[in-house]
């Protein structure tokens, strides 16, 4: 069912051009159906801050339960913004002492660009643990995805991430492991799915923390597990979210930080990700550029219009599971997981024999 437009912020718009339903708020308010309200705490740096939007709202929109979608993004103060940013967080966000006081159904936390191996030494880290002490109490379900995940892992369940010798990084073939789990229902066994970082929680270590894993790839490890009780955390280590060119767009800005004297090395290519062709003209730009040719531009033209998507269907498969497990818990009489009434520690009945 279709996203709800409560605000003026400009995704509502870009979304419908690309042809998603999307209801103004004066005609939602007069159909007689239920309502979900969802969080979007977004933590990304300012160049991704209004694309992770689209791509988050994309998902929650295009699922399937019979409900109408109010999508709350907020952020937190204490990341570090440029005038551009700020000025579009101040007009279309919510605060967070705002999105406490309403309410939500379901929350879902981005990932965010970190300085240093430690996260306990991030800005955000301390008000992001608040964010989710009160969902973890308040929420239906919380999506974390990327670095989300591993702040979660590392504060509430004492696991810290792993440096990786290098970065996990491109579309990598997964299985599911657990196919019990309703977040799986009607997805293939196996898919694909975009990984971008340096650091990994295990599955040892996810299984140590008692966590439940429901996919993971041979090559790119846990990428879908959940919380004891299979719904109040929900926890992404890849980005099913990310559209067919943000792999590009991040292997460009890698190259143009690598021609900045930014970093030491030119890039490599994201993994499984690129054609033939697509990483032959890559080659010849990255030779040509080396050869000299200091005013050639990024061949993205050339690139973009013919990548693949192969993950998107089931990215949408897994959200519409999650939107719907929220509604059956949220408007049903087995009320909150963690109220009277339901055991919380298994409220959809997953654990039993």
């Amino acid at each position: 069912m279709p996203l709800v437009a409560h605000n003026d912020l400009p995704t509502f718009e870009r979304l419908r051009q690309e042809g998603l339903i999307v209801l103004p708020t004066g005609r939602a308010m007069h159909q007689h159906i239920r309502e979900l309200h969802v969080g979007l705490l977004n933590m990304m740096p300012d160049a991704a801050l209004a694309a992770t939007e689209r791509q988050f709202f994309r998902l929650v929109g295009e699922s399937n339960p019979i409900a109408q979608f109010y999508v709350h993004p907020f952020t937190l103060p204490q990341l570090p913004r440029g005038e551009k940013a700020r000025a579009h967080i101040d007009r279309y966000y919510e605060t967070f002492d705002q999105v406490r006081e309403q309410g939500l159904d379901a929350l879902i936390i981005t990932g965010a660009n970190v300085v240093g191996p430690e996260l306990a030494n991030q800005p955000f880290w301390e008000p992001l643990i608040e964010v989710i002490d009160w969902a973890w109490e308040n929420v239906t379900s919380t999506l974390c995805s990327c670095l989300a995940t591993h702040a979660v892992l590392q504060f509430r369940y004492g696991q810290k991430r792993i440096p990786q010798p290098r970065k996990i990084w491109g579309v990598f073939p997964h299985r599911v492991v657990d196919s019990r789990h309703p977040l799986v229902n009607d997805i293939d066994s196996r898919l694909n799915v975009p990984h971008s970082r340096w650091n990994a929680i295990t599955r040892e270590q996810f299984e140590q923390a008692g966590l439940r894993v429901l996919v993971e790839s041979d090559s790119a490890g846990v990428h879908l597990a959940t919380s004891h009780d299979g719904l109040r955390f929900v926890f992404f280590q890849g980005h099913p979210e990310y559209d067919t060119i943000s792999l590009l767009k991040e292997y460009k800005r890698e190259v143009l930080r690598y021609q900045a004297g930014e970093i030491d090395d030119y890039p490599p290519m994201p993994e499984n990700y690129l054609g033939v062709r697509e990483t032959a003209i890559l080659e010849e730009y990255r030779y040509r550029w080396r050869r000299g040719e200091r005013e050639l531009a990024f061949p993205e033209p050339l690139i973009a219009p013919r990548l693949d998507n192969t993950w998107h269907d089931t990215a949408e498969a897994v959200v519409g599971n999650w939107m719907g497990l929220v509604y059956q818990v949220t408007h049903s009489d087995r009320r909150l997981p963690f109220m009277e009434g339901v055991d919380p520690d298994d409220p959809l009945g997953l654990l039993q024999d």
